[in-house]
Formats: C-alpha cells, structure tokens, sequence
C-alpha cells in the first residue's frame, strides 16, 4: 500500500492527503498508503508472493464469496476480491512496532467512509488504538488525548502534538481504556464537536 501511494495508481490518493495538508514526511513517518481502484490487484500480487488464498482471507486482505448453488444443482464458482480498493491505507501498528491490520478511507461516495480490518486472529479492534506504537517512545506522559479518526491523530500529530491515540473504528471499550491507563494517568476525549460527537464523549467517559 506504501509503495503504490508513489506510484501512478495511487496518484488520486496522494492528492487527497496533500490536500488534507499531510507533509511528505509525516505520510513516511505513518506508513500511509493507497489501495487502487482495481478489483484484486492485491489479492493476486500477494498470490504470486507465495500466500494462500485462505491465508490472504483469514488476515483481512482478501473477501471470499462462495459460489451459489445452481439449478441444476452445482455449484458456482467462488469469487474473490480486495478488501479495500480505492482508499487511502492507514496502517494499524501495536505497541511493538507490528502491523496488524488497516484502516481505509473511501475516495469519492464510496460507503462506509471509512472501513476497517474485521476482527483476525492477530487483529481485535476492541483491544488497540490508533498510534500506540508512536505513545509507547513518549515517555512520562501527563495525559493521552483521545480522537475520532485517523486523520485527526496524524493532523495533530504532524502539528506537533503528543500523546493522541484513536478508537479503531468503535466507541471506547473498557479494554482500551484499560490500555490507556498503561500510559498516561488522564484522558482528553476530544472528539467531533458534532452532535454525535459529544454524545460519544459522554459514552466515553462512562
């Protein structure tokens, strides 16, 4: 997904991050990516590295559709797709530097806007947050601030701000908190000052 950020196929993608005001620097520093628009380019590229197609399945990359029954009673053939095609890539990184799974955010109309690696056998949304593997080389921490997205962690980031995680694509789970309080001793819940947003706050600081 990084490579192809720098390539003509991620040419859309890269535009949109630099118009979001993303430094060259902090998209290297974050590991971000694009997925092109193509149906299984991935799919076919990790293939040809030597993966299974169940291995591609059960890590999150690739969609399997089993075939439906026919008729005349056979069976169609399975199809198999990416699971993020046309979307900036943000990697999902833990503590130790290890990534685990992705986030994706749609180009154009595509829904859901932003869609996330299901749950793996390596990966839990319930249990991570968004940069932890930058909060763990921050030591002494006073506070965390907790964000919405993605984007939010890496815009404030790039500004210069410390200690910002986000939720993987769910309202904060006691399991994540737990992870916060690892470290840092106070959270900032700073998401959107929309009315979803601070109903969200006020969930989060159940």
């Amino acid at each position: 997904f990084h490579k192809l950020l720098f390539s003509p196929q991620g040419a859309p993608v890269y535009a949109y991050l630099q118009k979001r005001g993303l430094s060259d620097g902090v998209i290297r520093k974050f590991g971000l990516g694009a997925a092109p628009a193509e149906w299984d380019l991935l799919t076919k590229t990790m293939m040809e590295k030597g993966y299974t197609l169940e291995e591609l399945r059960l890590c999150g990359l690739t969609v399997v559709k089993e075939g439906a029954k026919q008729p005349d009673g056979s069976t169609a053939p399975s199809r198999s797709f990416d699971m993020f095609r046309n979307r900036a890539i943000f990697p999902i990184i833990n503590a130790q530097g290890r990534v685990l799974g992705f986030g994706g955010r749609a180009m154009g109309d595509a829904q859901p806007k932003y869609l996330n690696t299901s749950d793996t056998p390596v990966f839990n949304k319930r249990q991570g947050l968004y940069a932890l593997n930058f909060v763990k080389k921050e030591r002494g921490l006073k506070r965390l601030i907790l964000v919405e997205g993605y984007m939010d962690v890496v815009s404030l980031r790039q500004m210069g701000v410390s200690g910002v995680v986000a939720t993987l694509g769910t309202a904060l789970t006691e399991e994540q908190a737990r992870l916060i309080k690892r470290y840092a001793p106070e959270v900032w819940v700073s998401y959107d000052g929309d009315a979803a947003g601070q109903k969200a706050i006020l969930r989060a600081l159940d």
